[in-house]
């Protein structure tokens, strides 16, 4: 027990020694500026609803790729831990979330506001951002490392399972209403992912005779326009103006430490459960935020403020998204898998500047990791005193249309797409996925799993191809392995917990194919005895001919004929419509969801408002 306590406090020290050789690297005043720069811009992100950190991320990643990695690294991270921060002053103040992060948010922030305290909510928000942001930093410090080394132990099967694991958890966790949405989304990702050469003999897969396509889907022009072009289409769309003014006193948005002695269990534990949540692939901080607020709520002795105005509740969501934030992206350095959309992202630009993440960062580039722990430091840091000296003038920005806004936006996705590799190509893949979010959107289907689809598609596609030619397509290899089967058994898991929700969703749909498909096969059957009963019933007449005589065989004949047909075509009749119900649920009722968007009228157009 003593040298397992003694090896951990050694290793801990080596951890704040490599830690603090990185910090070095990030001392001069320009970091400095990049490190406000980016976090300013981050808020300010954050502070607009519907610019979400993804647009965000995704949109700076073309702007800084003629700078230098760590440089250009060091401003998305801080853009990244800024705009989850900057999304809680709308939520506080107008009950809109600035980003999907800030939902759990406005329960507790919105009624605190309301109560005349918008101020020291905005502070208690503040300390929580920044407190959660230093537990995941701690989490990314000492977990990042060990979890790497134990990632070189993977191969190609665990790999495989790995990315199917991902994109069954993403879709069940994002949409927990209907996981079979989220499903389709992130399988829809992965098809995407396969275009292009494949990764053994260099096949082209659907490519369409386009050589642009031959290298496949580029990450970031599809990302900008899934989350930038989307928005645009959206606010042109709805054409509702959001316009607010608000004043807040600069002195009443300064952190109360005596809220850290207070509720220091409550963010401790919203810390761990957000850090955690955020290694999950592809869930999110918005899942991190509303799992430690629930937490926190059946922990609490004041139950009945949660949803009321509790401060401890707005300070279990606001810990919860921002540990989730550092918690995202251990898996993106350890195992090339994102914890966010975001994380998506940051993961693109890292392969852009030159960094592969994965198992073998702590041998290719091994302060890396440590290099992102005082990213994130210096951004929790810059939070802290970006959310309390520029408030005033953030919430400024909340009188700016978001229509005005658009123009510039869509300027950015144009530019960002081109940039990168000066082909026209990327702006329409830009435009194509623009379109498509948007609809993925207004159907409500998560965009993360789509996201993370997309990047895991190229993991998914080699480590199955390579497994299956290693072994000659046995597949019974799999469960030879204990990580591999492992995780095939948290795939199964996945899939069983998600039975209720599915059977919720489906049960209608299916029960009417089934009922359908049964009237089909007994409509046929029925149809098929009247053939025969009419074949007899031609065979009785003539067999009648030299019995009752001409006239009355005739006349027998054509009767059992009349009775015969009226009897088939009624079946006929019935099998068809059966039929058509069978079609109606295994074929229409997929698209039941897209119907009902395509017959949706466009929205009245509606005055600006103004909110004191």
């Amino acid at each position: 027990m003593l040298a397992t306590l003694q090896d951990v406090i050694a290793y801990l020290g080596q951890t704040v020694g490599l830690v603090g050789d990185a910090f070095g690297k990030f001392s001069s005043p320009t970091v400095l500026a990049y490190v406000f720069g980016g976090t300013l811009l981050g808020i300010t992100i954050g502070v607009m609803p519907g610019l979400t950190a993804t647009m965000g991320v995704a949109l700076l990643t073309t702007l800084t790729y003629r700078l230098e990695a760590e440089a250009a690294l060091l401003v998305l991270v801080c853009l990244y831990v800024g705009a989850i921060y900057g999304g809680s002053r709308t939520a506080i103040l107008l009950n809109i979330p600035g980003t999907p992060a800030n939902a759990a948010t406005t329960l507790d922030g919105y009624p605190l506001a309301r109560m005349g305290r918008a101020g020291p909510a905005m502070g208690t928000a503040t300390t929580g951002s920044f407190l959660g942001t230093l537990i995941g930093m701690v989490f990314l410090a000492t977990i990042a490392p060990k979890l790497a080394d134990y990632a070189l132990e993977f191969q190609t099967h665990e790999f495989l399972w790995l990315a199917i694991f991902g994109v069954l958890i993403s879709g069940q966790l994002t949409a927990m209403d209907d996981p079979l949405k989220g499903w389709i989304a992130g399988f829809l990702g992965l098809a995407i992912a396969m275009i292009g050469q494949e990764g053994l003999y260099m096949t082209d897969r659907f490519t369409f005779g386009f050589t642009e396509m031959q290298g496949g889907i580029g990450l970031i022009p599809a990302m900008v326009g899934a989350f930038g072009f989307s928005e645009v289409i959206a606010v042109m769309y709805n054409r509702r103006a959001e316009i607010v003014r608000a004043s807040v006193r600069l002195l009443d948005v300064v952190p109360d430490p005596r809220e850290v002695l207070r509720y220091w269990r409550t963010i401790g534990r919203s810390g761990v459960i957000g850090t955690l949540i955020g290694v999950i692939p592809g869930v999110g901080e918005d899942i991190g935020a509303w799992v430690s607020y629930a937490a926190a709520r059946r922990a609490s002795r004041e139950k009945e403020k949660f949803g009321k105005g509790s401060v401890e509740g707005l300070m279990a969501a606001e810990t919860g998204n921002s540990a989730a934030a550092p918690g995202a992206l251990i898996p993106v350095i350890t195992l090339g898998i994102p914890g966010s959309a975001p994380a998506a992202v940051l993961l693109a630009a890292m392969v852009l500047h030159g960094v592969r993440p994965g198992p073998m960062i702590m041998i290719e580039f091994p302060s890396f990791v440590y290099e992102v722990v005082v990213m994130m430091l210096l951004a929790a840091f810059a939070i802290l005193v970006l959310g309390i000296a520029l408030t005033p003038l953030l919430l400024k920005v909340l009188a700016i249309p978001r229509e005005r806004l658009m123009p510039i936006v869509f300027v950015l996705c144009v530019i960002g797409s081109y940039a990168i590799q000066q082909r026209m190509f990327d702006v329409w893949v830009m435009v194509v996925f623009g379109i498509v979010g948007f609809v993925l959107r207004e159907m409500k289907y998560p965009m993360a799993p789509l996201v993370l689809g997309i990047v895991l598609g190229d993991i998914f596609d080699k480590s199955f191809r390579r497994s299956w030619v290693i072994h000659d397509g046995d597949f019974t290899f799999y469960l030879n392995r204990p990580i591999s089967l492992v995780l095939m058994l948290l795939c199964a898991a996945t899939l069983i917990m998600s039975i209720g929700p599915c059977r919720r969703y489906l049960g209608p749909k299916v029960e009417g194919a089934v009922q359908g498909t049964i009237g089909v096969v007994t409509g046929l059957v029925r149809a098929h005895l009247v053939l025969v009963a009419l074949l007899f019933a031609a065979l009785a007449a003539l067999v009648g001919l030299p019995v009752r005589g001409l006239e009355a065989g005739g006349a027998g004949f054509a009767r059992g004929v009349r009775l015969a047909a009226s009897a088939y075509a009624g079946i006929l009749r019935d099998a068809a419509t059966a039929f058509g119900r069978g079609l109606a649920g295994l074929v229409i009722a997929p698209l039941a969801d897209l119907a009902r968007f395509a017959r949706r009228p466009g929205p009245p157009s509606a005055d600006r408002g103004e909110q004191a």
